[in-house]
């Protein structure tokens, strides 16, 4: 578990990580979000001992990072401004952070094959793409089979192969029990594998809670409806109160009523409908919305 209370940082009168407080349970994926300049980096960085807070703590299974003996056994940690000597192979890289966390040697041959490297293993980073760049600090996270992953914007330069392949294995390892942080920046594809949010803004928590109670909480629900008589529907839908757009396809979005209340209606005119159904805003769309409104603080 990561138990983060009263997290604070400042850099001369800027105030970048205020007071934060939040904790990431195991055996789940916890998306961690926020707009750029929010301090999900700094946040991560004080977590793995990299930033000195100015106030508050950082825990990790009950210990600081610095208090690990073995930290990469314990905490598997990607960030963005993490970089290998690009003059080593793949392999020595992950050879070096073995010896030095007492790792057996035989796991660098196994993480090189888990991240698709192995082929890549005695390459020199150097002439890494981007993607295989990314796939070796993935090795380097997982070198130590770690209880606790901590990842900043993993999926940059990933393919479409590599983002599936990525899913699949933060979900496989929060069924393991593990704890797994990621923040990312790929809405659509964090709607796919969080469990649990947490949101800040400007340093501040906006929102610690699951993925579905967010987007029920704070994102927008409407019924599109579908009828051959669409602008009847839409003056007799307009007296009762409801407010309404039209979309491209002919369908009509409604806030403000529900279906049933829009099927009696509709049968009161003798209006006859092809589709009625509930839609809920995607995780996108509500993170866009909490932001831009300032946000509210939420616990679940």
């Amino acid at each position: 578990m990561i138990d983060v209370q009263n997290l604070t940082k400042r850099y001369g009168h800027t105030t970048v990580v205020d007071s934060l407080s939040f904790t990431v349970r195991s055996g789940a994926v916890t998306g961690f979000l926020g707009p750029n300049g929010a301090g999900k980096s700094t946040t991560m960085r004080m977590m793995l001992g990299l930033t000195r807070p100015d106030a508050g703590s950082a825990r990790i299974s009950g210990h600081a990072y610095h208090e690990l003996r073995y930290p990469v056994r314990q905490v598997g940690a990607l960030l963005e401004t993490a970089a290998p000597h690009r003059s080593l192979t793949a392999t020595d890289h992950l050879r070096w952070l073995a010896q030095s966390n007492r790792i057996a040697r035989r796991r660098v041959a196994e993480v090189l094959e888990t991240v698709g490297l192995t082929g890549a293993a005695q390459r020199r980073i150097s002439t890494f793409s981007l993607g295989m760049g990314q796939r070796l600090g993935l090795a380097a996270a997982l070198l130590g089979d770690p209880s606790v992953l901590v990842l900043d914007e993993p999926l940059n330069g990933l393919d479409t192969e590599g983002i599936r392949w990525l899913r699949e294995l933060l979900r496989s390892m929060a069924a393991e029990g593990r704890t797994v942080l990621v923040s990312s920046h790929l809405m659509t594809e964090m709607s796919m594998v969080a469990d649990h949010l947490i949101v800040i803004s400007r340093g501040q928590l906006l929102a610690e809670t699951s993925m579905s109670e967010f987007i029920r909480r704070h994102g927008r629900t409407y019924v599109r409806v579908r009828t051959s008589q669409p602008l009847r529907l839409h003056e007799e839908l307009e007296r009762k109160g409801a407010s309404l757009r039209f979309v491209q396809d002919g369908s009509m979005e409604v806030d403000g009523m529900t279906p049933a209340e829009i099927n009696r209606l509709a049968a009161a005119n003798g209006l006859s409908l092809e589709e009625l159904s509930t839609h809920t805003g995607s995780l996108e769309d509500t993170f866009l919305k909490l932001i831009g409104n300032g946000g509210s603080t939420t616990h679940v």
